[in-house]
């Protein structure tokens, strides 16, 4: 076999190894090793076992990702979701926000979708902010008489809302495997962020006035609230964690902090808004750091199997032949988008976004300057095409994470069925994007262009 077909060989065996249900990080790591002693091996390699240059580009590999300033801002802003998830604030934050919008058709669900897409920003956890409004909003919306499988999707795709909006951890992740700037990634996934939540809430809007049946009005003792309690509710509760995701997302985009910088600010506010709250205790503080420390271990180790199992494959000339096939299919730029996205959703079902950020995507990254496609553009397709990965059956982790948490009555077909039209109004947006660049383009170049 030539190197270029050990190196596809090797891709392959990956693939089937992790969907045999394999730990990725490790397996990447034992095949980078295992394919890289091969494809580094020097004349006399039998002579010396252990002098092969994969073991130095192992160590050197380790060292850059734990040493890396980009991705400190992982374990801050993780620290940050967790410690106010842990808060105690969303129960709160809910009710004020569903009396303040009482009017609204839909107003449970409305009240949903923007109190997940607010604490979706805060954390960032996608399991969290489902299981969290599964135990909180999603028995509140049953009670009520709204229809299961609407009720259930609003859940589901307000929680991943976390994955696009910032301070997302898929975006720094992005930016350190893809090399752009993480502050620009976030200016250009701001309007994104707000188009496809927007989308959201007309879609509920809309189906609840054509449908009302499906979303009944609340009793009135449960709206008739002073208008005086209305905004203190909303002061107490949306005002101090908007301020604080502000605070961060400000001090980033103007230039005031790096993304490191404002994470580390973000984690001494989420300590001082659970002090407020009287929540931070000793045991809150503890179980989140633990949670860090373990989150943050997986991100290190999938970047150090990935990379070292990147530069063997390249090494092998994997990449040459993965470059030359999809050159010669002479694709416009807009149908090399497409076929990356389609591959992005597939492999959506068996795989978490961060493998799919830090493995698969590199492999497509070289190729965009040959099809002239902004690397920033193509990394905010990739968050909203991923948001599909949580909600499309069989794989979807945001129905399971539900299916976990709510009544025994509840489907899981009825919670696939709610997901679905969700999913067409993120492909909705995905085209929107496309054919408007400039709502990811414009706020990064107004930013950051010289004038």
């Amino acid at each position: 076999m030539t190197d270029p077909q050990v190196g596809i060989l090797m891709l392959s065996l990956f693939i089937i190894i992790v969907l045999l249900g394999f730990p990725i990080a490790f397996t990447l790591m034992a095949m980078g090793v295992g394919f890289g002693y091969y494809a580094y091996a020097g004349p006399n390699q039998l002579d010396n076992i252990f002098d092969n240059r994969v073991f130095s580009l192992l160590v050197q590999k380790t060292f850059e990702v734990t040493s890396s300033d980009v991705l400190t801002a992982v374990p801050l802003f993780l620290f940050m979701g967790y410690l106010v998830e842990r808060s105690n604030i969303l129960d709160r934050l809910f009710h004020s926000i569903q009396v303040a919008a009482k009017n609204v058709p839909g107003s449970l669900a409305v009240a949903t979708l923007i109190t997940c897409a607010l604490f979706a920003t805060a954390t960032g956890i996608v399991g969290a902010v489902v299981t969290l409004m599964g135990l909180l909003a999603f028995p509140a919306m049953l009670r009520a008489g709204y229809n299961t499988s609407l009720a259930a999707g609003v859940v589901c795709a307000g929680g991943c809302l976390g994955i696009l909006i910032p301070p997302s951890i898929l975006l720094i992740v992005y930016s350190a495997a893809a090399g752009v700037s993480a502050v620009k990634l976030y200016a250009a996934a701001i309007f994104p962020g707000f188009l496809l939540a927007g989308l959201y809430v007309v879609y509920v809007i809309i189906l609840a006035t054509i449908k009302p049946q499906w979303t009944p009005k609340l009793p009135r003792e449960m709206t008739e609230v002073p208008l005086g309690k209305v905004l203190w509710a909303l002061l107490t509760s949306f005002l101090p964690l908007a301020g604080l995701i502000l605070a961060v997302l400000g001090a980033i985009l103007f230039g005031l902090a790096t993304p490191s910088e404002a994470a580390a600010i973000g984690a001494l506010g989420s300590i001082i808004l659970a002090a407020a709250y009287r929540q931070l205790t000793f045991e809150r503080i503890k179980e989140a750091v633990y949670l860090t420390a373990r989150a943050t271990a997986m991100v290190c180790y999938l970047f150090i199997g990935s990379w070292i199992f990147s530069a063997s494959f390249s090494y092998l000339g994997g990449h040459s032949v993965v470059e030359h096939f999809i050159l010669s299919l002479n694709l416009s730029p807009i149908e090399f988008l497409i076929l990356t996205q389609i591959i992005i959703f597939l492999l959506g079902w068996p795989l978490e976004w961060s493998e799919i950020v830090i493995i698969f995507v590199p492999i497509f990254l070289p190729l965009l300057k040959a099809f002239e496609i902004d690397p920033l553009f193509f990394g905010i397709l990739v968050a909203l095409n991923i948001q599909t990965s949580f909600n499309t059956p069989p794989m979807a982790m945001a129905a399971y994470y539900l299916k976990g948490v709510a009544p025994p009555h509840v489907k899981l077909t009825e919670i696939f069925s709610g997901s679905l039209p969700f999913v067409g109004l993120v492909f909705l947006s995905m085209v929107t994007v496309y054919v408007f660049p400039e709502i990811v383009m414009w706020l990064p170049d107004y930013l950051y262009t010289p004038r």
